[in-house]
């Protein structure tokens, strides 16, 4: 099986297909690697696109200890793009992989093409900022204590997450029934130390306004918790577009994978074609 390893000698498993300029899919909390399926396929027709688990989701290792911080997160995707010899990527994240993305941008411009954000933000409102971490320690403690499948019962009803059974109850059934076989150990560590830890995006908007990185910020209007961090990024990401799906929940490469597909075509190629510019900085200024 393919691996990649971390600095910190952690395996990471990857699939890669295709040729042409490389993509590199970074999966929400409550995925893995195989949730990019639909746009590895489509994809992989003219990119070469690299998807992987992250550290804590098999066939990746599952370490031990406090290593699975977001530091530990950005730098294992450049890890795996390292082991593959590509310099820069395009940077496809969802939700958790959207923040690893942005900190890609933030920490190691020089490797990103381009990033898309989707579903990005959860749990990023200052002012609940304290109920969240103390929410992800009680569900690091779920996993710990009834497993993954009993966590799964809980998290496909989440309110983000219904337009999806709406509009695909198959769908929505295997995403957890994936979600089920996770290694419960990785994603306690996981809902511990990265979603319980990472800093909220709204506290470094001069440093969000230093990337150039070309940026399309996807959110569904019915996933309420990132739609305030969408438009905040949308403000301060001096090369960024939003698009905004209509009836829309959190996991919208799934749910809507023929609109995700053709909008970030649409993005990628733009960037190629240098035709996806940087704002004026006065506009940025007024915010």
């Amino acid at each position: 099986m393919p691996h990649a390893t971390t600095r910190d000698d952690v395996r990471i498993y990857f699939e890669e297909a295709g040729q042409g300029s490389p993509i590199i899919f970074l999966h929400e909390f409550a995925a893995d690697y195989t949730n990019w399926e639909p746009q590895m396929r489509y994809f992989s027709r003219g990119h070469r696109c690299i998807t992987y688990s992250a550290r804590g989701y098999t066939p990746s290792d599952v370490p031990d200890g406090e290593v699975y911080t977001y530091k530990h997160f950005y730098t294992d995707a450049l890890a795996v793009l390292d082991h593959l010899k590509i310099e820069r990527a395009h940077l496809v994240g969802l939700s958790m992989g959207a923040y690893s993305s942005l900190q890609i941008g933030l920490n190691a411009p020089q490797r990103a093409l381009s990033m898309t954000l989707a579903g990005v933000g959860s749990g990023s409102e200052i002012e609940n900022l304290d109920n969240w971490r103390k929410q992800c320690r009680a569900n690091a403690e779920q996993f710990g204590t009834l497993g993954s499948a009993e966590v799964a019962k809980v998290t496909r009803e989440a309110p983000s997450r219904i337009p999806f059974l709406v509009k695909d109850p198959r769908g929505h059934a295997d995403f957890y029934a994936a979600l089920a076989r996770h290694d419960a150990k990785g994603s306690a560590n996981t809902m511990r130390g990265f979603q319980g830890g990472r800093p909220s995006i709204y506290t470094m908007p001069d440093a969000i306004r230093g990337v150039v990185t070309p940026a399309l910020i996807i959110c569904g209007d019915e996933d309420d918790p990132c739609v305030g961090a969408s438009l905040f990024l949308k403000k301060h990401l001096p090369a960024a577009g939003l698009a905004m799906f209509p009836k829309s929940g959190h996991v919208l490469n799934l749910e809507e994978p023929a609109l995700f597909n053709e909008s970030v075509e649409r993005f990628v190629t733009l960037v190629e074609a240098g035709r996806w510019p940087v704002r004026d900085p006065r506009s940025l200024a007024a915010h």
